[in-house]
């Protein structure tokens, strides 16, 4: 079995920690970052529980040293200190040393300075610099231009499964020869647009929320960026590099059910934890911990649980959705429970389910509760987004 993609680095910001250090205390103390709403002045400040990042604009464009002519939006603020930190993590001194990619991920992109400044725009033009930043692929671009990559630079928007794509794809990028480094992930903020969105779907908390409880009532939105660097082989054993974790495998399908619901049958998130599986080359009795995508909506956990029982049967590893401590990050929530299964992987730990006291009653699925410490080899990670987009990847530490 080939070794897959070696991961050496990764970055992250979000609601429990503003680091990989951070974010790894923060699972090990069971701290979540969820709290009323402070940042957005929205009818709902009272209503929902959100896990927003403690750093405002002015900090992370200080941090970043940008200049008043600027039209960064926090979608892309928050990208370039993650993707920073995961090259630095990487330890890569020149990013153009081999063909080297980015493949950036996000739902909201630039909406936050849209809305901001949308009743401005006609009245005020210094506003304006903020409509080249609305587009999704805005903060790619900034990204990318903060990493100097050139070589190969594009942007994935596919709901909830957005950032789970650019590593799948990233990995498949490097396998294929095309590139011998790829810079992968995704970040969103949050937003009016997405509180409101969420709000209208009816699926948002106004309590913290609950995955795999059979109580659950909604999701809490988060907002968060991650990012890892993939190398091949070769760049490994060229660099000495050292390997955080592989990616082994990854599989994406769609159920074509509805344009926001999973399948009852979780039909595309059956198909594309298979595919991951017949790419990886292992067994699913071999998986140690899943990851799982739930975000404690009624209609995602028990698909989802259907979907693991599909696959594992009776014999279902230990598993737990993280989304309790940060809120549903959407397109940044694959790449962030990324950089948290190669943290089970790297401390042989698995971190709670927070919030959980019932077994759904379809499946009596039980979550890991506290944090578990076991040998962890193959971590399952799934995510699924709206129009059906499953995916799922598997990690190994070797």
């Amino acid at each position: 079995m080939s070794k897959g993609v070696a991961i050496t680095g990764m970055g992250i910001v979000s609601s429990i920690g503003n680091s990989v250090e951070e974010n790894l205390n923060a699972l090990l103390q069971s701290k979540h970052g969820i709290s009323k709403i402070s940042s957005i002045k929205t009818r709902h400040i009272d209503e929902i529980m959100v896990g927003e990042i403690d750093l405002s604009n002015e900090e992370l464009i200080k941090q970043l040293r940008l200049p008043e002519s600027q039209n960064y939006s926090r979608t892309a603020l928050l990208g370039v200190v993650a993707a920073k930190q995961a090259v630095e993590n990487a330890g890569i001194s020149d990013i153009n040393d081999c063909r080297t990619g980015l493949i950036s991920a996000t739902s909201v992109g630039g909406m936050d300075m849209t809305e901001k400044y949308y009743y401005q725009y006609l009245e005020d033009e210094t506003n304006h610099k903020y409509i080249g930043g609305h587009h999704a692929g805005d903060s790619t671009h900034k990204i990318a231009e903060q990493l100097g990559i050139t070589d190969f630079v594009t942007t994935i928007s596919t709901a909830c499964s957005s950032s789970a794509n650019a590593i799948m794809l990233g990995a498949r990028m490097i396998k294929a020869g095309k590139l011998d480094r790829v810079v992968v992930g995704g970040a969103d903020c949050l937003s009016k647009f997405t509180i409101n969105g969420f709000k209208t779907l009816m699926i948002l908390s106004d309590t913290y929320c609950k995955p795999f409880d059979n109580d659950r009532t909604g999701l809490n939105l988060g907002e968060a960026a991650a990012f890892l660097v993939l190398e091949s082989d070769e760049i490994v054993a060229k660099e000495n590099k050292k390997v955080l974790a592989y990616v082994s495998g990854y599989g994406n399908a769609n159920d074509a059910f509805h344009q926001t619901a999973s399948s009852d049958n979780g039909e595309g998130a059956t198909l594309a934890m298979q595919k991951a599986f017949k790419v990886s080359g292992i067994l699913p009795e071999q998986i140690d911990y899943i990851n799982a995508h739930g975000t404690a909506t009624p209609n995602n956990d028990l698909s989802e649980s259907i979907a693991i029982q599909r696959v594992f049967g009776s014999k279902i590893p230990d598993l737990s959705s993280t989304k309790g401590f940060t809120g549903h990050t959407l397109a940044a929530a694959a790449a962030i429970e990324a950089v948290y299964s190669i943290l089970a992987i790297q401390h042989n730990l698995i971190f709670p389910n927070l919030n959980f006291n019932t077994a759904i009653t379809e499946t009596g699925i039980v979550p890991v509760t506290v944090v578990k410490e076991k040998p962890i080899n193959f971590v399952l990670s799934n995510s699924f987004g709206f129009g059906g987009n499953c995916s799922t990847l598997i990690f190994s530490k070797n």
